[in-house]
């Protein structure tokens, strides 16, 4: 079953009386969804128009040099098998006699598959009823995230788009998150914008979608279910263009290259290839157009995309003032058994922070011990007496650690983002790096400097199992000034933890070990504490680094230190 869709000039704002510079197509091409058909000229800026649906061209009713208004009619397209994002097909079983109980009927189906608030419309043409559904789309259920950061908005009011596409990014401490649309149509509306903060339930948009329903005779196997056809996921473009990647291992030399070594000042593309452009995060002035005018295409961007991969590591992605050799692609498979593992999620978020840390901070790792003889033999006489609560050693460093940021102040700021100052915190918020099955997670202790012991051994108990179970929010990972990382429960001497910007310091914890210490006439046995620090050489420098650790070392040495 095929049909005529009319693709009429979108709404041009304030303009009137366009000039219609170039047609892109022709009758008889077969064009896909945001395939630019003509190309607009304003005394501001050119702009391609493209298709709202799929299919084949079968009459083109406009002319390059014409005056061109809002609502114009351009072309006819065949949509064919009508399976393109912004139509659906449902069955709907109706006499043949009467049109107007179709109509009423595919409005009440519809609007059983619809939200409350949409509105449909439908009329019944040549044996078949179109209606056009207007529906609004909703941030999903976060879970108990709240006020959560929308960074991205990934469509704009015009654009069509398939179901499951994505049409905004959420970001939370844990992950961030494309929220997709529900069903294929077009945008019409949009009622969220990058920066602000969304909760479950908030309107992202409003979109309409056109269904087209066969009328029927029923027959006893049939029910009035509408059946909705899911329109195929938008994923086609994103693979295409990795299977040219993973093929190709030709750098192309300055003659053939398919990146520009200036940047363009004026850019032509379609919609569609602005959307594969943004998904790769590809700068179209770099790109090297091959279409009419130089226009860019969708195989433009594999072939700049190519190119880009197979160059060697540059500066920009190693972050070195150097660049590096190509790391080549080895099939270890023929050397034995293999198993390949994909990241987990916050595997996949952490990792780039974890690099870009490393690379752009200059790290320094002070070395020390704290004796803990003493600290030990209370920690041990308190548990025996603790009712309902258990101190660890680490109650006693996050304590220590507060204390010691009291004193040195430098260790509990942020580096401007300018570079030319610093940022001194007057509050003292203490984060805990907690290994989980999921991967390592963060959570922060606030204003430790005013709870004790027991109200910090509390807290510490409840947010890592918060953290084991996944359950923590957004809100719980948030404002540490300083990072404490221990392994002293699973072994080793030392290590450099990696700095968690903005932060300028971090504290690594091994375990501890018995060992002689002189006493001034004889060695005595003692609980030594391997103390590892990393920091912030812009902001701190190696003398400060030495006087913390030492201030540490005394405090987790002398606990009566900490209330003084």
């Amino acid at each position: 079953m095929s049909t005529i869709q009319d693709i009429f000039i979108p709404d041009l704002g304030g303009d009137t009386d366009v000039d219609l510079i170039d047609i892109m197509v022709s009758v008889g091409d077969t064009v896909e969804v945001e395939d630019g058909l003509i190309t607009l000229e304003t005394e501001k800026a050119s702009m391609d128009v493209p298709t709202t649906h799929s299919g084949v061209i079968k009459e083109i009713l406009v002319e390059v040099g014409a005056k061109v208004n809002s609502g114009d009619l351009i072309a006819r397209v065949e949509l064919g098998d009508l399976n393109e994002a912004a139509v659906e097909e449902v069955s709907v079983p109706t006499t043949v006699s009467n049109a107007e109980p179709s109509l009423k009927s595919a409005e009440e189906q519809l609007q059983a598959v619809s939200n409350a608030n949409a509105e449909i419309s439908c009329q019944f043409v040549n044996e078949q009823t179109i209606c056009t559904v207007i529906e609004e789309v909703y941030v999903p259920d976060l879970g108990d995230d709240k006020d959560v950061d929308l960074i991205d908005v990934l469509v704009a009011v015009g654009d069509t788009v398939a179901k499951e596409m994505g049409l905004i990014t959420l970001e939370t401490e844990k992950a961030s998150m494309d929220v997709p649309a529900t069903f294929g149509g077009e945008i019409l509306e949009l009622y969220v914008e990058a920066g602000m903060k969304v909760n479950s339930g908030d309107l992202i948009a409003k979109m309409t979608k056109t269904v087209v329903m066969e009328n029927k005779l029923p027959t006893p196997a049939e029910t009035a279910t509408p059946v909705q056809t899911e329109a195929p996921k938008e994923t086609k473009q994103q693979s295409t263009i990795q299977e040219a990647m993973a093929k190709t291992s030709i750098i192309s030399t300055p003659e053939n290259s398919n990146v520009l070594s200036t940047k363009a000042t004026k850019v032509y593309a379609s919609p569609s290839v602005r959307k594969v452009a943004r998904e790769f995060g590809v700068d179209l002035g770099f790109v090297k157009g091959s279409g009419k005018k130089n226009r860019i295409l969708k195989d433009d961007i594999k072939a700049y995309v190519k190119e880009q991969l197979n160059k060697p590591a540059s500066v920009a992605s190693s972050g070195l003032g150097f660049n590096l050799p190509e790391l080549k692609e080895i099939d270890f498979s023929k050397f034995g058994e293999i198993e390949t593992l994909e990241l987990n999620r916050i595997q996949k978020i952490s990792g780039p922070s974890l690099h870009r840390n490393w690379v752009s901070i200059p790290h320094v790792t002070q070395y020390d011990e704290a004796d803990i003889t003493e600290l030990e033999k209370f920690r041990k006489e308190q548990n025996a007496l603790a009712d309902g609560f258990k101190l660890s050693p680490l109650v006693f460093v996050v304590k220590a650690v507060a204390k010691a940021l009291e004193i040195h102040p430098k260790f509990n700021s942020s580096l401007s983002t300018d570079g030319d100052s610093i940022i001194l915190k007057k509050y003292f918020n203490v984060a805990i790096a907690v290994d989980t099955p999921n991967g390592l997670m963060v959570p922060v202790i606030k204003d430790v400097d005013k709870k004790g012991f027991k109200e910090i051994a509390l807290e510490m108990a409840e947010i890592s199992t918060k953290a084991r179970e996944g359950k923590l929010k957004s809100a719980d990972m948030q404002g540490a000034c300083f990072t404490i990382s221990s392994l002293g429960g699973i072994g080793g001497t030392k290590f450099t933890p990696i700095i968690n910007a903005p932060e300028v310091a971090i504290l690594g914890l091994s375990k501890s070990e018995i060992k002689p210490k002189w006493n001034g006439e004889s060695f005595d046995p003692a609980l030594m504490l391997p103390l590892s620090l990393s920091y912030d050489h812009r902001v701190i420098d190696g003398a400060d680094g030495a006087r913390f650790t030492t201030t540490l070392s005394k405090l987790l040495s002398d606990i009566r230190l900490l209330s003084l």
